[in-house]
């Protein structure tokens, strides 16, 4: 008001994205004067800040969209797929995480205003931010299954699939990428094959993620 008023005075912040009167970083350093703590500690330097977006890209100021947040839109996932188009559509794939039944949301595994770790998740490593769900994944055990001790992602697509249990690739072939067979011929022949139909290598081998039988060496018990 001191200023005179109006826009083009210097009165007014607008933080509209088409407004190129103010840059991103200007916007954001308005919010951050308040939340700059807690989730917000590594928004400077995060994937999300670096690519330029502001705070409004998500958030709503002056009205309530979403029950908590103040979100763009009022179911929480559909705010991240504004730009993750393709998360959109994995979420639809017949396997896929519960985000469109309502029972998780994107940010229960990533925090959007950065992290320390890859893809902004918000544990160390891949495996702990499954562990939150799946803790009797986590062992020790007495037989370790090594590619899923390194990376759940090595055998699984956390984001959907059109495989059985979010699988990247159908059980056999899955296994046969590092495993070499000797079950019978045609064991890795076409997946409509009377071969190969149903003999998933886990009917047998049903503690694939681990086993602490005193003979589970081959993940049987």
């Amino acid at each position: 008001m001191k200023a005179g008023g109006g826009r083009g005075v210097g009165g007014i912040i607008s933080f509209r994205p088409e407004d190129g009167s103010r840059t991103a970083q200007e916007n954001n350093a308005i919010c951050l004067a308040c939340h700059e703590r807690g989730d917000r500690t590594y928004w400077n330097g995060s994937t999300h800040e670096t690519r330029g977006l502001m705070c409004t890209n998500c958030h709503t100021i002056m009205k309530q969209v979403s029950r908590k947040f103040q979100l763009q839109t009022a179911f929480t996932p559909d705010t991240c797929y504004q730009c993750h188009k393709d998360r959109r559509a994995q979420n639809y794939f017949s396997s896929h995480m519960p985000l469109r039944e309502g029972k998780i949301t994107c940010s229960d595994c990533h925090n959007p205003h950065g992290t320390a770790t890859e893809a902004m998740l918000r544990e160390n490593s891949v495996n702990d931010n499954c562990y939150k769900c799946h803790a009797e994944k986590r062992g020790p055990f007495l037989w370790e299954h090594n590619p899923v001790r390194e990376n759940c992602l090595n055998c699984h697509d956390p984001h959907g699939s059109t495989k059985e249990a979010m699988l990247k690739v159908q059980r056999p072939k899955l296994c046969a990428e590092c495993h070499g067979f000797d079950h019978g011929t045609n064991l890795l022949g076409p997946t409509n094959s009377r071969f190969v139909f149903n003999k998933g290598c886990g009917n047998c081998h049903v503690k694939i993620h681990g086993s602490n039988h005193p003979a589970g060496a081959f993940f049987m018990r």
